[in-house]
């Protein structure tokens, strides 16, 4: 039977929910555990699509097409289980499923109230991401619980695990709380009562930790691990010091040390061999070790907040590792960079244009592809990366001086980029597609799959098939091909069954690596192989720089 590890938090937000609970999962999976990991977002969004990047960071896509939140990134980073929609659901989408019941008449006239309705539901959201009752049940399924102890809103998840956890009985499930120790440096310690009060809050709702993960800047003294054990009912074996790391990886090592894998084990009655850890153990000495590092830009729109592109930035690091190189990327905001000052980007081995949406800063990033083409510097461009890099290619080389993307001037006379909807014949009237399409002015989201042309950087790194995932609206308008592919644009890739374009890149006889991308591969890299896209731009990179120094 399926048994369930609940992680909440308390105290403050932002503490490393995500990774502390994709750790734990780590070190179970390899305890030889077949393991999956729910998130619980409290937000009444039916789910982040529509959320803005500053206040919520990227959206994570999965192959079947959800939207979800990024700690859903972290957990496909580090078990081998690929997470789908049912891993991910929030408030909204809890009372959306319960008042289609109510209005489809399933509760048969009953008062539809948060206990017990909103609370079964959750229950079963929650079995339905683990498996439970299918050919697809894991052994043990981690519920990380977004928000921290005390919002209103988190109210209804917890108290619906809480039923969850007594309905299954004894040793079904455990419960593990993240909780934050400050240093007060006038007082020149470490302050214990917020976690007191955040564990007496929890227990208030009727949840008892079985272990406490205390997140400092520093390492929590025995002294106050004793007191906190006192104050808040939980074994001293089970406050966890969760120190600053210089990185994540060093996380499953570091809980494994201090037993939060055997304690859960033992509470949930699980016989299993000693955890593997030598993986993260090598890992975490290539990080430490490189043999030399390169400079990428990324010029982008929402570099205020890291967050924004936390795929990409961990699939740079990994091609990093695969290269056995440090990656430094420097953040710039593409509403900085204009024809008069794109020269700054001269300083770097590499530019990486990620996917956004909007019209604010794409000059800048047509600015950026068209430095990065002239001047040969390594170029990947991700979604509208690729797209703004079409726009720059068509006016600045196909003659096509107009050219636009419908998405930033819906009135432009060229658009190269539209929506399928929107597409142009070369009299000028608009190619209207079937009703009976799927893709017209709707998001393309989830895995689909490429034919690539042979003999083009693409086919050296994807072969003759590439599958990804793709979260965007607005494609490459077929009627401009031919004449992006006359002036030297390779179209590289088309998907299989529209023959939209997938992949561009230019000649290596034009330019040494140039390569824009619909699709956002960043999804699919891992620290253990990195990503064949990012491991060649990567690769790239060092070429350049290499070929910059002076002999």
């Amino acid at each position: 039977m399926t048994k369930f590890v609940f992680v909440t938090g308390g105290v403050v937000s932002s503490l490393g929910k995500g990774i502390a609970s994709a750790s734990l999962a780590a070190l179970l999976e390899s305890r030889g555990l077949k393991v999956t990991l729910i998130k619980l977002d409290p937000y009444l969004n039916v789910d982040p699509g529509t959320m803005s990047p500053f206040q919520h960071g990227e959206v994570y896509v999965t192959d079947d097409g959800a939207e979800t939140d990024l700690d859903l990134g972290h957990y496909e980073r580090y078990i081998e289980t690929r997470m789908k929609k049912a891993n991910n659901f929030t408030t909204g989408q809890i009372y959306k499923s319960v008042l289609e019941k109510e209005r489809r008449g399933d509760y048969l006239g009953k008062t539809v109230q948060v206990i017990p309705h909103v609370t079964n539901e959750i229950q079963d959201f929650v079995k339905r991401g683990a498996g439970v009752g299918t050919k697809d049940a894991v052994d043990v399924a981690i519920v990380e619980i977004g928000g921290t102890v005390g919002d209103i809103e988190s109210l209804p998840f917890l108290e619906a695990v809480r039923q969850l956890s007594l309905r299954m009985g004894p040793n079904m499930a455990a419960f593990v709380h993240l909780t934050y120790l400050p240093w007060i440096p006038t007082a020149g310690e470490l302050k214990t009562k917020p976690t007191q009060h955040t564990v007496q809050k929890l227990r208030e709702i009727g949840i008892q930790p079985d272990a406490l993960l205390c997140r400092a800047d520093r390492t929590i003294p025995e002294e106050e691990r004793e007191k906190i054990s006192l104050f808040t009912n939980v074994a001293q074996w089970g406050v966890i010091s969760m120190p600053d790391v210089d990185t994540i990886y060093k996380v499953p090592r570091l809980l494994h040390e201090q037993g939060l894998d055997g304690l859960i084990c033992d509470k949930l009655r699980l016989n299993t061999p000693p955890a593997k850890l030598a993986r993260w153990d090598n890992l975490v000495r290539e990080v430490a070790n490189p043999q030399g590092e390169v400079n990428v830009a990324m010029v982008g729109k929402y570099v205020d907040l890291s967050d924004s592109y936390k795929s990409v930035n961990e699939a740079l690091r990994h091609a990093g590792l695969k290269n056995h190189h440090k990656v430094n990327i420097s953040y710039i905001d593409s509403e900085t960079i204009s024809a008069g000052n794109v020269e700054q980007l001269e300083a770097f081995d590499a530019i990486l244009v990620p996917g956004g949406f909007g019209v604010r800063g794409v000059e800048g990033k047509i600015s950026t592809a068209q430095f990065a083409r002239e001047n040969k510097v390594p170029y990947l461009g991700i979604c509208l990366g690729m797209q703004v890099a079409t726009i720059e290619f068509a006016r600045h080389v196909a003659g096509l001086a107009d050219a636009n993307s419908t998405e930033f001037d819906p009135q432009t006379t060229t658009p190269v980029i539209a929506l399928i909807d929107e597409w142009q014949d070369a009299d000028g009237s608009i190619q209207k597609r079937s009703a009976k399409s799927d893709l017209g002015g709707t998001m393309r989201l989830g895995a689909q799959s490429s034919d690539v042309s042979k003999n083009t950087v693409a086919h050296s790194i994807y072969g003759d098939v590439v599958t990804e995932r793709h979260r965007h609206r607005y494609e490459a308008n077929v009627n401009y091909l031919d004449t992006l592919r006359s002036a030297g644009l390779v179209i590289s890739a088309l998907t299989q069954r529209e023959q939209l374009t997938e992949i561009v890149e230019l000649p290596t006889a034009v330019h040494p690596w140039y390569v824009g991308v619909q699709f956002h591969p960043e999804f699919k890299s891992t620290p253990w192989d990195g990503h064949p896209l990012f491991n060649a731009f990567i690769k790239a990179a060092i070429h350049h720089k290499t070929a910059k120094v002076p002999t």
